[in-house]
């Protein structure tokens, strides 16, 4: 799990875990990436991370991953990010796309609906809750 205040640097990141893993004979290297959209006057989105939950919510799924033999990545701002900009940045290794592909998709549908980052739009230099687009977490007494 990475961090990084406001906008990812996709190049840089899908090529460091490229990188970092090619020698370990996966088949199957699937990233996702994440870019605001240009829609609702908003000049960009801004995030809020409760940081322990949001590790031990990865590291469940890092376990799940283990289970069929795939190795997981996952990247997210925190802070501001303008549109046209990345704010989340994923990818499962597995030796087997089927299970590659299975996985990047259950993982990317996990993260909107249950990990704990608070979204906010940013529209005319303000940071607007975007409540309409967020979820209880459930346990945690706190809407996310």
């Amino acid at each position: 799990m990475e961090l990084y205040k406001n906008g990812l640097n996709v190049p840089e990141i899908l090529t460091r875990w490229y990188e970092s893993e090619k020698l370990l004979n996966y088949g199957a290297f699937i990233p996702f990436v994440g870019i605001v959209r240009d829609e609702n006057n908003i000049s960009g989105l801004s995030f809020d991370v409760y940081e322990p939950l949001l590790k031990n919510w990865f590291e469940n799924w890092v376990s799940r991953a283990e289970k069929d033999g795939a190795k997981l990545k996952f990247a997210h701002s925190i802070g501001d990010v303008l549109v046209h900009e990345s704010s989340y940045v994923s990818a499962v290794l597995s030796p087997k796309r089927e299970v590659a592909l299975r996985l990047i998709v259950e993982f990317v549908e996990d993260f909107k609906a249950n990990a704990p980052i608070w979204k906010y739009d940013l529209i005319d230099s303000k940071r607007i809750y975007a409540e309409s687009r967020s979820k209880k977490i459930i346990g945690s007494g706190l809407l996310a």
